[in-house]
């Protein structure tokens, strides 16, 4: 899936994520139940990504801190995160940060 690179995304309210070990593990929740079939777990650089997360960012902040935090460069970044983060919305870990998809429509 797609994500453009100014496309402010956050966290999905419909998961639980907590780190065990330095690895993020993330399970979805459908219908108020975990979805323990649809576990996802992250490494150091997922990590990062996710905790960036917190708030909403673009592709291109997301990699600022990558580039920053790995002594990358920066389009090498962009072009890692843009991948991650597609596959991210695409399983429905994150989504579109609501101010920015109202202020769209």
């Amino acid at each position: 899936m797609d994500v453009g690179r100014d496309e402010m995304l956050v966290r999905s309210q419909s998961v639980v994520a907590r780190v065990i070990a330095g690895e993020t593990l993330i399970v979805p929740i459908r219908a108020k139940v975990g979805d323990l079939g649809s576990i996802y777990s992250f490494n150091g650089t997922g990590t990062l990504i996710w905790k960036m997360l917190e708030s909403p960012k673009t592709v291109k902040q997301l990699a600022e801190g990558i580039a920053e935090e790995y002594e990358v460069t920066q389009d090498h970044a962009e072009r890692d995160v843009a991948d991650f983060v597609g596959e991210m919305k695409a399983v429905g870990l994150i989504e579109v940060a609501r101010s920015m998809a109202m202020a769209g429509d």
